[in-house]
């Protein structure tokens, strides 16, 4: 092998790391497509409450990262804490299979377990999402030109992942008949042993550092009733039950995420930005991780109407008729991760041409707003003018996928790469936390966004009405819009305080 090979060959433990991701995010995604159906068809929520419910659970699925990251980082490792999450999340599924199993029989009964079932999905994913993408950028020395590469290699595998699961689960659950949603669930919980199965067979001859040494490990010096089985499994079960009661909580009490998410963004600003051990240009390099995570709510929060608004377009305004087949709603869900296995190499590969000409991460993520905004654009004129009850070509929603997906290729990869680059070691899972912190403000945001979809009825957002399906999909237009130009300007400020 010659030494130009060897400089762009990818470590096997990237793809390790790729089939873990891969069976969860199968797992994750396949639940999600037929969430707010579910909700529904069989629950009987209406589209309000489910889409607000879908953005709590969204939102906590990234905020418990947190927790996970700071529990990772002084006492587990990684490798336990995404094993430890990877089985909380697969009872989760089984909780909700039995659930779908039960709506009809026993209501007062299947409510709880659908909270429970939820609230095990999040409590999971908090140990699960932080630890495996900072593997990632574990397996490359600092300065490796490889890294945005291999970010994008492995994003690759959460939607190879994220494109059959949906396709699966939509296949068994989403038939038209509600009793069958429980068959995606159980499809989910499968994936999942499958994700934690794959990680516990080759995580320790593959997932190696540049040296030759396993990555993850339990880090040293830590008090070993820490890693007692028991004390393990009893901090998870009690962690389960806080996130049950936190989604039911925001749910059914009263709606307290968006001011916790606030107090989380504060509290680990305050945590790193007071370590006397920073220099001033790690200080500047962790604030660029601040600002590019501000940016993202606005691209996520118009980017995961997919699993809410539209999931509900997709089921009631998309003519799916394909002869004889009626294509399932929760179908759509895999086309954006579709063009991610489809578009994914072109985007490595270009980053890589481009060499000295490369974009900075920056511009690169305002160049992901801009084509999520030319999206929402392209879906807007599908349905300008079109009378309600009138059904349009499924057209519209693949090709405002395709932009998305352009768009989410430019964003999130940089953006996990970028957060990598950029933190210190000492906090490289808590600021990847930040990351997925400003992802739980988005999904959360998306799903009040979500409620205020139109549905034959006038909603208002800051004083404006919104009549039709034109002008809520335009509300993203500027959304997004906006924001991409404001990233544009400030992109070159940002590159020199990362250098």
């Amino acid at each position: 092998m010659n030494e130009k090979s060897v400089s762009i060959a990818h470590p096997k433990g990237l793809y390790v790391l790729f089939a873990t991701e891969m069976w969860e995010r199968f797992n994750y995604y396949g639940m999600r497509a037929v969430l707010v159906l579910f909700m529904t068809k069989a629950l009987l929520f209406d589209k309000v409450f489910a889409s607000n419910l879908y953005g709590s659970y969204t939102g906590l699925v990234y905020l418990t990262p947190l927790l996970g990251g700071y529990i990772a980082d002084r006492y587990w490792g990684n490798k336990k804490s995404i094993i430890a999450g990877g089985l909380i999340m697969a009872i989760g599924e089984f909780i909700l299979f039995f659930c779908g199993s039960l709506y009809s029989s026993n209501p007062e009964l299947s409510s709880w377990l659908f909270f429970s079932g939820l609230g095990f999905m999040i409590a999971g994913n908090g140990f699960f999402k932080p630890n495996i993408s900072s593997l990632v950028g574990q397996l490359y020395a600092k300065g490796d030109k490889r890294t945005d590469s291999a970010y994008t290699i492995f994003y690759m595998g959460i939607n190879v992942g994220g494109a059959i699961g949906p396709f699966v689960c939509g296949l068994v659950g989403d038939t038209g008949n509600p009793a069958d949603f429980k068959w995606a669930f159980l499809a989910g919980g499968i994936g999942m042993i499958i994700s934690v199965i794959t990680l516990k067979l080759l995580h320790d001859k593959y997932v190696l550092d540049p040296a030759g040494k396993t990555l993850g490990l339990t880090p040293p010096n830590v008090p070993k009733k820490m890693l007692q089985p028991i004390f393990m499994v009893l901090g998870l079960l009690l962690f389960s039950f806080v996130t049950i009661g936190l989604i039911y909580a925001d749910a059914k009490v009263f709606s307290y995420l968006f001011y916790l998410l606030i107090a989380c963004i504060l509290f680990i600003a305050f945590i790193v930005f007071s370590d006397k051990t920073l220099d001033a240009l790690e200080k500047k390099k962790i604030a660029v991780i601040f600002v590019v995570s501000f940016f993202v709510i606005f691209f996520w929060s118009a980017f995961e109407q997919a699993g809410a608004s539209l999931t509900f377009f997709a089921e009631e305004q998309t003519q799916r008729q394909l002869g004889s087949f009626l294509v399932p709603a929760s179908f759509f869900q895999s086309l954006n991760s579709i063009f991610v296995v489809a578009l994914a190499p072109l985007f490595a590969w270009l980053w890589l041409k481009l060499g000295k000409r490369e974009p900075s991460s920056p511009t690169k993520m305002a160049m992901g707003l801009f084509l999520l905004s030319i999206g929402y654009l392209w879906i807007a004129f599908g349905v300008k003018d079109v009378q309600p009850g009138i059904k349009v070509s499924m057209i519209w929603l693949t090709g405002m996928y395709a932009m998305h997906t352009s768009g989410e290729l430019c964003l999130s990869p940089i953006g996990l790469s970028l957060v990598n680059k950029l933190a210190p070691a000492k906090f490289a899972s808590l600021l990847m936390a930040v990351w997925f912190t400003a992802n739980a403000f988005a999904n959360k945001l998306a799903g009040v966004l979500s409620a205020l979809y139109p549905d034959g009825k006038t909603t208002y957002i800051i004083g404006m009405p919104i009549n039709n399906l034109y002008e809520y999909f335009m509300m993203f237009v500027v959304m997004a819009g906006i924001a991409s130009i404001i990233l544009f300007i400030i992109s070159t400020k940002l590159k020199k305080m990362m250098e």
